[in-house]
């Protein structure tokens, strides 16, 4: 029987409160699960922020219908940040600008970056969750999937950083201390997400194919939405499923085994 959050309750009667960030990615959407089977009562965010992979958004929307289907209902909004975000600089927003391949520890992965891309999306989760604390009258954690094999390219994905934001919101908030940070991944990978996906799934009663075909982790998907299997993000997710014994449901340009043997040899040349 799947599990409805919205029904599960804390000592005084309060119920638990999270609120997310959700790309639409393997790692958001490995999180929501976590969330929803620990019982929290969830609100996402996913965001339009000029991104070309924005296939990831209808992704984010399959799972929230997915989810749906199965009893457990979900808040989820879209923010479009793309007139603002339009104008960084940034492969993934940029035209005429390709998304490099190879491994994520590579130099030219910087060229991956969306300047102060993190920051933003913090700051309208913090007001968002700041003001659902205030309505319903209840505390709210801010969870967000940031692990780390994303820390050598992207500092806003790093510890450090989210103590700093933090402590800068609770400085300019009244009532800030009815809102936290929930990073449960910030020390693991995404093999760490995966297994813990698993698990989740597994108490939620639903299909682990399925909620990751509704997934995108491609920054250079073709225009029939198959992931490349050759950007930094691709080989890391490619390494993950295989590191849990699982072949990755989502379609990509080349054969499972073509894209798995290519991520094998990037990690390899990465060792030497």
């Amino acid at each position: 029987m799947a599990v409805e959050p919205a029904d599960t309750q804390v000592d005084g009667g309060s119920v638990m409160r999270a609120v997310m960030a959700l790309s639409g990615g393997m790692d958001s959407t490995g999180l929501l699960m976590r969330l929803l089977a620990d019982g929290y009562k969830v609100s996402c965010l996913s965001y339009n922020y000029g991104q070309k992979h924005s296939i990831e958004l209808e992704r984010a929307e399959a799972n929230i219908a997915y989810l749906a289907s199965n009893g457990i209902e979900v808040e989820h909004r879209i923010a479009d940040l793309s007139s603002a975000m339009g104008i960084f600089h940034s492969a993934l927003t940029t035209e005429g600008y390709d998304v490099p391949e190879g491994h994520y520890e590579e130099e030219q992965m910087k060229q991956t970056v969306v300047p102060n891309r993190n920051a933003i999306f913090a700051s309208i989760l913090y007001g968002y969750a700041l003001s659902i604390a205030l309505r319903e009258e209840c505390d709210v954690v801010i969870a967000l999937g940031v692990h780390s094999g994303d820390h050598a390219i992207y500092p806003d994905c790093r510890p450090e950083f989210y103590d700093a934001i933090s402590n800068a919101f609770e400085v300019g908030n009244w009532d800030s201390e009815k809102v936290s940070f929930h990073l449960p991944y910030i020390d693991g990978d995404k093999e760490t997400i995966l297994r813990d996906a698993e698990d989740s799934l597994s108490i939620l009663n639903l299909d682990f194919d399925t909620v990751f075909t509704n997934t995108n982790t491609s920054y250079n998907p073709d225009a029939q939405g198959r992931s490349s299997g050759r950007s930094g993000a691709d080989v890391e997710r490619i390494l993950a499923f295989h590191s849990i014994g699982r072949k990755d449901p989502v379609p990509y340009v080349e054969s499972w085994e073509t894209v798995l043997s290519n991520a094998l040899q990037v990690e390899q040349e990465m060792k030497i």
